[in-house]
């Protein structure tokens, strides 16, 4: 594994005496840091869902072994997380994440090959960084979100729904075996989740995250395929293995990447991605360190076809 850049994250934990690790980190690169805390048996909060794409089980049996907690701090994975701990997985049929749809939600078909990206990363409620914002308008995000979630929750992805939600209120929901509906609701604001994690499993008063419902509007819709290739790309790596959910994360953020850089096109992404994940991925995962050798290959790959692309 290659540990440049973590030397400062590794004296942090063995100088500090902190119960919990909060990570935030974005992308492939958050996985060592993932390792990390749970290597010195501390708690992780974990904001990094590409940890979660690319290496859950290892990470699960690392943190088993070292008595601790993988708690999700991604706003729909949390809502999920306080929900399921007040029913029981047991009684849950199926689960619900919504997504905003990102700026392009009502753009017509015909002009996604012209969005810039900076066009994609107005983002119409959240404030966030130019990768997670691009990969929130292609639902990319969503796609990494479903792996994430089918993991944390060992639920067969057929029995997660994703809902466009245009007004983020309602951050997830559990149908119970009875048919019944549970939503988790609040404003949008990174602060109660985060919150939420910290704390776990106390609950506590806070000053932010109410959510007043008189007056507001809330709205749901299905993601249509031909809109938001990349959810159903996800779909099928899901199907295919865990080294196929390493390969989207891969490709996905080499797309993103060339797409920010003005090499290819927006529609080109999600084209890439099926490309790279075209490839024979049935490698065995034993090791991160296996994990990180499928990483690299896939990202290789996908920069290569990048060239041919735009």
């Amino acid at each position: 594994m290659d540990w440049n850049g973590l030397d400062a994250i590794s004296n942090l934990l063995l100088e500090t005496e902190a119960e919990i690790v909060l990570n935030g980190i974005a992308g492939a690169a958050g996985l060592s840091a993932s390792i990390l805390a749970l290597q010195n048996k501390r708690d992780l909060a974990l904001a990094n869902k590409e940890s979660i794409v690319m290496g859950y089980r290892l990470l699960r049996n690392l943190a088993q072994k070292n008595q601790c907690q993988i708690i999700p701090v991604d706003s729909e994975h949390a809502g999920i997380f306080q929900i399921v701990q007040r029913f029981g997985r047991d009684l849950v049929s199926e689960l619900i994440i919504t997504a905003s749809g990102g700026p392009f939600y009502a753009l017509p078909l015909e002009l996604l090959d012209a969005v810039t990206a900076d066009e994609a990363c107005k983002h119409p409620v959240w404030q966030m960084g130019r990768k997670i914002s691009i990969d929130s308008a292609t639902m990319a995000n969503k796609g990494l979100e479903l792996i994430e979630a089918s993991r944390l929750f060992d639920m067969p992805q057929e029995r997660i729904k994703v809902l466009i939600h245009p007004q983020s209120y309602v951050h997830a929901m559990i149908r119970t075996i009875e048919g019944v509906l549970y939503a988790q609701i609040s404003k949008p604001d990174m602060r109660l989740p985060i919150q939420m994690a910290l704390y776990w499993p106390e609950i506590v008063e806070t000053s932010f995250g109410f959510a007043d419902l008189a007056d507001i509007s809330l709205d749901f819709y299905e993601p249509r395929q031909e809109r938001y290739p990349m959810l159903w790309i996800a779909r099928q790596a899901i199907n295919e293995g865990d080294a196929q959910c390493i390969v989207f994360n891969a490709a996905n953020e080499i797309a993103v990447e060339c797409f920010d850089n003005g090499r290819i096109r927006f529609t080109d992404i999600s084209n890439l991605v099926a490309k790279v994940l075209d490839r024979d991925w049935n490698l065995p995962i034993e090791s991160f360190e296996d994990i990180f050798d499928i990483d690299i290959k896939a990202r290789r790959i996908a920069a290569h076809l990048s060239e041919s692309c735009g």
